[in-house]
């Protein structure tokens, strides 16, 4: 009987286990950096969930309120760029503990990664800029991507002529 129960029991965490880890959150964590959504500042934490026929945005804690609900068939652009600057200001930080380390510091460089997204529906046209994180902004475009049927655009790869 005991032999029974350990086997009973382990088989029922060999189904329940994989059930909760893939019951976890689906959407990507990502900030707004500006656009045309009302209502919302700027640095704001934002969840974005990428559905078979729409994306849908919801600020983050509040998953059940959301911002705005984009139609795949309404999407017309998604742009990608990156902001890349020079640690300075953590660099003098630390050169003052230790000058070496600061220095090597002021050498690295970070970089930020944006998506943009624009739609045009019958009743609604907006755009959103959004800051992803370094490991998510691949993942984000494809999803985008495969959403919409659309190309995702470099903007840094794009030069502008007067």
């Amino acid at each position: 009987m005991k032999d029974f129960l350990r086997g009973l029991f382990a088989l029922v965490l060999c189904i329940v286990m994989p059930l909760a880890a893939f019951a976890g959150d689906s959407g990507y964590g990502v900030t707004y950096d500006g656009g045309s959504l009302p209502g919302i500042k700027s640095g704001t934490k934002v969840k974005m969930f990428i559905e078979g026929d729409k994306v849908r945005f919801a600020e983050e804690g509040k998953e059940g309120k959301d911002l705005v609900v984009v139609p795949a068939s309404a999407i017309t652009e998604i742009s990608y760029g990156q902001d890349v600057h020079r640690r300075v200001g953590a660099a003098i930080g630390v050169a003052v503990v230790s000058l070496g380390i600061g220095a090597l510091l002021a050498l690295s460089k970070s970089k930020k990664h944006y998506v943009g997204l624009t739609w045009a529906a019958a009743d609604q046209k907006g755009g959103f800029a959004m800051q992803c994180d370094k490991n998510e902004y691949r993942g984000i475009l494809a999803g985008l991507e495969g959403v919409s049927g659309k190309k995702a655009i470099d903007s840094d790869a794009m030069t502008v002529k007067n």
